[in-house]
């Protein structure tokens, strides 16, 4: 047995921290979406928040009107403080992902207010849509 003492994880893991998850299915981070490097998104966003959030990759997530979707899901005390998932669509600027990351390292939903360019991207969802991603 071995007597090494272990490593507090980092305060910052699993529920506790926000989830990104980044559509990369039928239409998002495809070339039916031109002028975009998409594999240079998820890399920035990735990278950018390492240390605060989950970044992941999902499937279509069946909001192709808004192709290049990206989910903001709150952590838990961002639930706890009312926050929901912010789904955003049409995500095609270069500049977003870092708007996105700022966000999400203030808090994200429920505990920071988004930068309002990103308004410009919020969607609702279809209820059956939404479910899906909580599945």
């Amino acid at each position: 047995m071995s007597r090494r003492t272990r490593k507090a994880a980092p305060a910052a893991t699993g529920a506790a921290r926000c989830t990104v998850t980044v559509c990369r299915g039928c239409c998002c981070g495809t070339p039916k979406i031109p002028g975009l490097d998409h594999g240079a998104q998820l890399a920035q966003l990735r990278q950018s928040l390492a240390d605060t959030a989950q970044v992941r990759v999902t499937g279509c997530l069946d909001a192709c009107e808004h192709a290049n979707v990206i989910v903001i899901q709150p952590s838990a005390a961002g639930r706890a403080a009312g926050g929901r998932p912010v789904w955003l669509g049409l995500v095609n600027d270069t500049d977003a992902a870092d708007d996105i990351a700022a966000w999400v390292e203030a808090g994200g939903p429920g505990l920071a207010d988004p930068p309002g360019v990103l308004d410009l991207y919020a969607f609702t969802p279809s209820r059956r849509i939404r479910q899906a991603l909580t599945d």
